[in-house]
C-alpha cells in the first residue's frame, strides 16, 4: 500500500506569502516606464534612450497619453504609428476593444489596452493585447479618414515558385555545393514549382514530323 503523502499546510501558506509579496513588489507600468524628459532616462533602471528616439519623445506621444483624454478611454477608435506612415503605403492601425488604466499613474497615461490589429491592409483574425504602447510614436486616426483606412483592399499574395528541398536532399545538395566551392557560405537551395520550357523552331518540327509518322502520309 503507497504511503500517503502528508500535507504541509504551513509550508504550503507561506510559499502563497512570498508569492503574493513578490507580485505585490513588482513596479507598476508606470514606474517601470517612467521617463525623465530633462535627462533622457528612466529612474527605476538608468537606462537612456538610444539618441535617434529623442525627437519622436518631444514631438510624439504614447498611446495612453493619447486614450487618457478620450471618451471611454478611445475603445472603438483607431490609432496608428509614425514608424508604419513611413515605413508602408499599406495602412497598418490598431482598433481598439478594451483598455485597462493603471488609475495609479498621475496622469493616467498607462495601462494595457486590446484591439483588431490590421497590418499592411490585413486584419487578423482575433483581438490581442496591443504592443508597444509605452513607444512615443503613436497617432490617432481622425474620424474622417478611419473610413479610408477601412477601405483599402490588400493586393493579392503572389503564387509561390519555390519551395524547399525535403531535409536529407537540402543536406546532399548543401554537402555538394561546400565540396565544389570550398566556401563555408552557400546559397540555400530551392525547389522550382514549375519549369521554363524555352520553345525553338527545332522543337515543333520535330512535333510534325512525329505526328506524320504516327498518322501516315496522306494519298
Amino acid at each position: 500500500m503507497a504511503k500517503k503523502k502528508r500535507l504541509r499546510l504551513i509550508a504550503e501558506m507561506a510559499r502563497k506569502v512570498r508569492a503574493y509579496r513578490e507580485l505585490k513588489s513588482r513596479p507598476r507600468e508606470s514606474q517601470k516606464y517612467a521617463l525623465d524628459y530633462e535627462t533622457m532616462k528612466r529612474p527605476l533602471t538608468g537606462k537612456m534612450l538610444p539618441v535617434l528616439a529623442w525627437q519622436d519623445v518631444r514631438r510624439e506621444s504614447r498611446l495612453f497619453s493619447l486614450m487618457a483624454g478620450m471618451r471611454l478611454f478611445g475603445v472603438g477608435r483607431m490609432f496608428t504609428r509614425k514608424s508604419w506612415l513611413e515605413e508602408h503605403s499599406e495602412p497598418s492601425y490598431w482598433h481598439i476593444t478594451k483598455a485597462k488604466v493603471d488609475y495609479t499613474a498621475e496622469n493616467m497615461d498607462h495601462g494595457k489596452a486590446w484591439g483588431i490589429l490590421t497590418y499592411k491592409g490585413k486584419p487578423e483574425p482575433e483581438v490581442k493585447e496591443v504592443d508597444k504602447v509605452m513607444y512615443h510614436d503613436w497617432r490617432l486616426i481622425p474620424k474622417y479618414m478611419e473610413q479610408q483606412f477601412k477601405d483599402f483592399e490588400p493586393l493579392p499574395e503572389p503564387p509561390v515558385r519555390y519551395v524547399p528541398y525535403p531535409p536529407l536532399l537540402r543536406a546532399m545538395i548543401l554537402a555538394k555545393q561546400r565540396k565544389a566551392g570550398g566556401s563555408i557560405k552557400v546559397e540555400e537551395p530551392a525547389l522550382p514549382l514549375s519549369r521554363d520550357v524555352h520553345l525553338n523552331k527545332d522543337y515543333f518540327r520535330r512535333q510534325e514530323q512525329e505526328r506524320q509518322q504516327k498518322e501516315g502520309t496522306a494519298v
